[in-house]
Order: structure tokens, then C-alpha cells, then sequence
């Protein structure tokens, strides 16, 4: 018990000097009316028990059992809920997410009864609202509290305590199928505790606790903002994408031409054409040689490592040169610059090409496939080379595969040898028959003449504007996020496209 209040004091730095300001601030004004040490013992007891109570058992032996591979905090415990029930209201959700490393689930799903709470809780879209709110309110207070001294930020810190004990009940519900009674004593115990505290710090809301709460509200706005906003565009971008028909018929259009180098679309559809690259090529009548359609997304792990970031499929025939790309980055990954990102792309793509022809030759002949061809996304991932596993992504249901592992490159002039020695040597190995060794050749040569003549990235404008008759809410909404979007990094910056090869398609959002 020593060594472990000992270690308190190093793991939770602050615990270490509040009860000397607990002392000083009790005892402020009567404490020279004290004829006994009674009220001294008493609160030296209660600064005892607390100290006990909530970091030891709900931290210490609680709370950190709950953590997301190493990551602690609210959006942890939040992401953590999202992956064991379908709360979440990030768009782009996939089954391959699954597959991950980091996506690990304390019990199979399939294994698992879904309890009652879980039900109700992925019935009702509007609880998803409410624990995204609560989530962004104890986010924000971290927030508040960290630009503030401690003496005006107490509330901000009873509140994130109330929230974490919030998110920990649902957490042993949902994640370690525990009894809901056990999160409801859970729940009621540590949560009254942490009430009284909170009521107590109300009263100090005058006298500056309520700047906090103030910077926590901002912040939070900004946010529910920018996601409400951001969700209405890709619901936009979902009824107004093309279908593939469209995109193998352009080729046949009088008048289309398809310059060299490589193309690279991002979109935050997983499937189907988007928008943009149907306003481009109205606009102008040409794209490149290699197109590549890009989904930067987020998925709710903290990391994706380096051979599971990138899925790559084919998006129509071999001959139309047309891929699909989704790169997927954890809520604490760092956005690669962009000559590390298209040498690792250009790698993905190669991979993606070779493994491909071996799977088409190990189902069926080339004539077969030719034949039997349907418009879709087939995406085979690294670990799938033993097995020849695939899966399909239709552009109407939200399938996809694993990952396809990144190989090492020292850059990109040798990409063409070091491409036909892989290849021999991948061939070889599988017994690709000659005719699909041409065709893979001359894919790989044509990527890698594609990336000699180099890489335009097209990206969407965004003009949001709001329909007439709109909400004044909505309306608000709108004009805070055009704001926020005129202040705030654009998507290239953000994705730290070179200005020389970036294509910006204007586009207007009426929501």
C-alpha cells in the first residue's frame, strides 16, 4: 500500500501537492475557531479516501485496464465503443477495417450475445449523438483545463472525471461482456463521488470556473460543426457519384484523350466515381494514362501500421489502367509527406498488379475472366499470398479485403528494374502462365512510365451553400463551416500536396 501511494505521486503528478492546497483553501477562514484536531483528521481523512477511491481503485486498477492499445483519454474509451458496437458516425466504414492489427476485440463478435443495453444503444441513432457529445464535452475540457491554471479549472476536471466514468460503465457493458448491474454499481459509486465534487465546484462557477466551461463550449461547437457539415457533404458525394459504366465509357467518347502520367483523385468515397472527376472531365476532355481514385480515411484504432495502411483494388479491366486506393490512418498517425506517399502508392499499385495476375491465373483462365468480367473492386491484401484469398466491392454494397503490404523502395528511378525482378521472381514462384507475364509486364511498364511523366493530384473545392427555405440553424451551420474553411489549412495543405501538380475542381454543395 506504501509503494503504491508512493507511485500515485510520480504516475499522477498533481496528487502529490493538492492536499496541501486542500488544507490551506478548508481551512482559509475558520480554522483558528478549531479547539480540536477533529476537523483536521477529517479532512485529512477525506483527502485519504478520495485519494483512494478514485485513483487508485477507478484508475489505477480500473480505468487503465481499459486502454486502447496504450492510449488512454476519452476518445480512447470512445473508440473502443465504436469498435465493439456500431455507434460511430464516421462515414467510410469497412469490413476490412476489421482485419487491422490494432482493431482487436476483447471477444469475437459472432461468439458474443448482444446484450440488451448494446441493442438499444445501436438502435437509437439519436444516443450515437448524444455519446459523440459527450465525448467532444470531456475532449474539450482536456482542452480548457490545459490553458488554464489549476485554480479556475476544477470544474473542467470533475467533469472529464464524471465523463470517463460515464464512458468506462458503457466500456464493461460493451467491450468486456461484463453483467450491466456490474457497470451500473460501477456507474453509481464512483459517480456519486465525483458528483458531490462537481457540486462543489459549482460553486466557485462565478468566480472563474465558468471560463472553462466557455472555451470548452467553443471548441466544442467548432467541432459538431465541421463533422455535421462534413458528414452532409459525403452524403452528397454518395447520391451524386457516377457509375462505372460511365468511367469505361469515356474512353469511347470522341474527343477523350488520356495524357501521360499518373492521376490521382481523392475522393472520400470507397467505392463508385466521384463527382469531381466527372465535373473535371465535362470541363476538360482528358485524364491521365494511370488514374487512381484516393480515400484518405480514419479508422477508430490509434494506429495502422505501415504494411496494413494502404488497400488497393482495380477499378474496370486491366487495359483501362484504373485503380482504387484507400489509405487508412489511426486517430493518432501522422500524415506522411507527399514523396514518401506516391513512391509507397506507386509500390502498393506494383504489388497489387502481381498479386492480382497470380490470383486471376490460379482461379480461372485469362479467357474466362475476360469473359466472365462484372464491373467491381477486387482488392487482395499481403497476407493473402498463401491462400489466394479476395473479396469484391460492388458499388453498391460496402465490402472490401485486407491490406496490401508496402514494400521497402530506395526511390523512384530504379522503380522499373526493381519492379521486373520482383515480378520474374513472383511469377516464378507461382507459375504464372506466360500470357498473364506479358500482361503484368506491361502494366508495371506502363505505371512506371506513367510516374517518369509525373503525378497530378485532383482534389474537390468545396463551396457549401444551403437550400432554400433552410433553418436558420442550418444556415448558421453553413456559414460557421465556410468560415472555419477559409481560416482553417485546406485539404492540400493538409495532405502537403505540391502546388506545381495540384488540380482543384470547383464544386458546390447544396445542403
Amino acid at each position: 500500500m506504501l509503494l503504491a501511494y508512493q507511485s500515485l505521486g510520480v504516475v499522477y503528478g498533481d496528487l502529490s501537492i493538492s492536499p496541501l492546497y486542500v488544507f490551506k483553501s478548508t481551512f482559509a477562514e475558520d480554522i483558528q475557531h478549531s479547539d480540536t484536531n477533529e476537523e483536521i483528521f477529517g479532512v485529512l481523512s477525506f483527502v485519504f479516501w478520495t485519494l483512494t477511491l478514485i485513483p487508485l481503485i477507478k484508475y489505477v486498477s480500473i480505468v487503465l485496464r481499459a486502454h486502447d492499445n496504450g492510449e488512454g483519454g476519452t476518445f480512447a474509451l470512445y473508440s473502443l465503443i465504436c469498435r465493439h458496437a456500431n455507434v460511430s458516425l464516421l462515414p467510410n466504414r469497412q469490413i476490412a477495417d476489421e482485419e487491422l492489427s490494432t482493431y482487436k476485440l476483447e471477444r469475437n463478435a459472432e461468439t458474443v450475445d448482444k446484450t440488451s443495453v448494446k441493442v438499444w444503444l445501436e438502435k437509437h441513432k439519436n444516443l450515437h449523438t448524444a455519446l459523440l457529445i459527450m465525448v467532444l464535452i470531456g475532449t474539450c475540457m482536456v482542452i480548457g483545463d490545459g490553458v488554464l491554471t489549476p485554480a479556475i479549472s476544477g470544474l473542467a476536471v470533475i467533469t472529464v472525471m464524471l465523463v470517463t466514468t460515464f464512458l468506462t460503465s458503457l466500456v464493461i457493458m460493451v467491450c468486456w461482456h461484463k453483467p450491466p448491474l456490474l457497470a451500473l454499481g460501477f456507474l453509481l459509486f464512483f459517480g456519486s463521488v465525483e458528483a458531490l465534487y462537481f457540486s462543489a465546484s459549482l460553486i466557485k462557477f462565478l468566480e472563474g470556473a465558468w471560463l472553462p466551461i466557455l472555451l470548452a463550449l467553443i471548441l466544442m461547437a467548432v467541432m459538431l460543426v465541421w463533422h455535421i457539415t462534413t458528414i452532409k457533404k459525403y452524403e452528397f458525394d454518395l447520391q451524386n457519384k457516377v457509375t462505372l459504366e460511365w468511367l469505361l465509357a469515356l474512353g469511347d467518347k470522341l474527343g477523350m484523350v488520356r495524357v501521360p502520367g499518373i492521376g490521382l483523385v481523392y475522393t472520400d468515397l470507397t467505392s463508385g466515381v466521384p463527382a469531381n472527376f466527372s465535373r473535371f472531365v465535362t470541363n476538360l476532355p482528358a485524364f491521365h494514362k494511370v488514374l487512381v481514385f484516393v480515400c484518405v480515411k480514419s479508422v477508430p484504432v490509434p494506429y495502422v501500421f505501415p504494411a496494413e495502411r494502404y488497400l488497393v483494388g482495380r477499378v474496370g479491366p486491366p487495359g483501362h489502367r484504373s485503380y482504387r486506393c484507400i489509405v487508412r490512418y489511426g486517430y493518432r498517425d501522422v500524415h506522411q509527406d507527399v514523396d514518401s506517399f506516391e513512391t509507397e502508392l506507386i509500390e502498393s499499385l506494383a504489388m497489387f498488379i502481381k498479386l492480382n495476375a497470380s490470383y486471376r491465373c490460379s482461379e480461372v483462365s485469362q479467357s474466362e475472366q475476360l469473359e466472365e468480367w462484372e464491373p467491381g473492386l477486387t482488392v487482395i491484401g499481403s497476407n493473402t499470398l498463401r491462400d489466394h484469398a479476395s473479396y469484391d466491392l460492388q458499388d453498391s454494397v460496402q465490402h472490401s479485403a485486407a491490406s496490401v503490404e508496402v514494400a521497402d523502395s530506395p526511390g523512384g528511378t530504379g522503380l522499373e528494374s526493381n519492379s521486373s525482378k520482383q515480378v520474374r521472381f513472383f511469377i516464378d514462384s507461382l507459375v504464372v502462365s506466360p500470357e498473364a507475364d506479358k500482361q503484368v509486364a506491361e502494366e508495371l511498364e506502363a505505371l512506371a512510365a506513367a510516374r517518369e511523366a509525373g503525378t497530378a493530384f485532383i482534389l474537390g473545392h468545396s463551396h457549401v451553400q444551403c437550400k432554400p427555405g433552410s433553418s436558420v440553424v442550418k444556415k448558421l451551420t453553413v456559414v460557421g463551416y465556410n468560415f472555419l474553411r477559409r481560416n482553417c489549412r485546406g485539404p492540400d495543405v493538409v495532405l502537403r500536396v505540391p502546388p506545381a501538380s495540384l488540380l482543384e475542381v470547383g464544386m458546390v454543395y447544396v445542403l
